[in-house]
């Protein structure tokens, strides 16, 4: 036995030996100081110590990581900036260029109503030759807007094709010369036909597919003479053109004009959806009538 224990490896008795000694119970005992009374007792040894102290150092890790990644608190932390300052700095930057705007504006104002109340012409200060805009205004300074001999005879000639034409909302009808074809409509939505115009299957109308919530447009400048729910066709909305032409919008989602409102063409008075009994997906169903009588959209309007 003597022999084995002194051909020991020393480095392997030091393993063992510090390995018990993590593993060595020790007892840590909390006492009153008056009365020496025990109120509390940890059995403990080096390894729990270890562990405990390792597992406390991860969790602080963890939350000083947490703080610093999604709470304002990095803002306080050197190196790290506030995520708002270029969304503040830029809204600034806008009101400060809105600001200069309209100061400028008043100022050219006041300057014109000096230049009034002096005698002289207001045009003067509306295009100084001096500032920082005076290159850019002295290169238009000669343009000519006068009317040429040729523009003057087409304003001539145009005011006296138009002179009898009377518009939508006028008390008196519209001439009978006026006809359909010659009026330029507005589309009203683009995309698909999936439905085309047959009368003998009562389809009095084009079927436009078309994305959902998507605008729809007056084709042409009128009255509205009806917007209203019906169960067959949900939401409907009816405009009366001039020369006797009504357009009919169906199936809308929601309707943005009341009837008696004048519309201009390409102003948006719909919304495109599938309300209805008849409705088959979001869509607009058009019409076209020309002095009672149903006419295909399509003869008069690219989809």
């Amino acid at each position: 036995m003597a022999s084995r224990k002194a051909n020991a490896d020393p480095a392997e008795e030091n393993r063992i030996r510090w390995y018990h000694k993590l593993r060595d119970k020790y007892r840590l005992i909390i006492l009153d100081e008056d009365t020496f009374e025990e109120k509390l007792s940890f059995r403990l040894s080096r390894l729990n110590v270890f562990i405990v102290t390792g597992m406390l150092a991860i969790i602080l890790v963890f939350l000083t990581s947490y703080i610093i990644a999604f709470t304002p608190l990095r803002e306080y932390i050197p190196g790290y900036k506030d995520t708002n300052i270029q969304g503040e700095l830029y809204e600034l930057q806008l009101r400060a260029d809105s600001i200069e705007e309209a100061v400028k504006s008043k100022d050219l104002f006041i300057a014109n109503m000096k230049r009034v109340l002096s005698g002289e012409d207001p045009d003067e200060v509306a295009n100084p030759s001096t500032g920082p805009d005076s290159a850019a205004r002295a290169k238009y300074a000669n343009i000519n807007i006068n009317r040429s001999r040729e523009d003057s005879m087409l304003r001539n000639e145009y005011e006296a094709q138009n002179r009898y034409n009377i518009r939508v909302g006028d008390k008196t009808s519209a001439p009978k010369a006026l006809t359909l074809s010659r009026l330029s409509f507005f589309t009203p939505i683009k995309g698909m036909i999936t439905n085309r115009f047959n009368p003998s299957q009562q389809h009095f109308g084009v079927d436009v597919a078309s994305a959902r919530n998507e605008a729809i447009k007056a084709a042409y400048d009128g009255t509205v003479i009806f917007s209203e729910w019906t169960a067959e066709t949900g939401h409907v909305i009816a405009i009366q053109h001039t020369g006797n032409v009504v357009s009919v919008y169906k199936h809308n989602s929601v309707l943005l004009r009341k009837q008696g409102s004048f519309v201009r063409a390409g102003e948006t008075i719909a919304i495109v959806g599938e309300s209805g009994e008849y409705s088959t997906g979001p869509h607009l169903h058009f019409e076209l009538w020309i002095s009672g009588k149903a006419v295909n959209p399509e003869d008069y309007i690219i989809f």
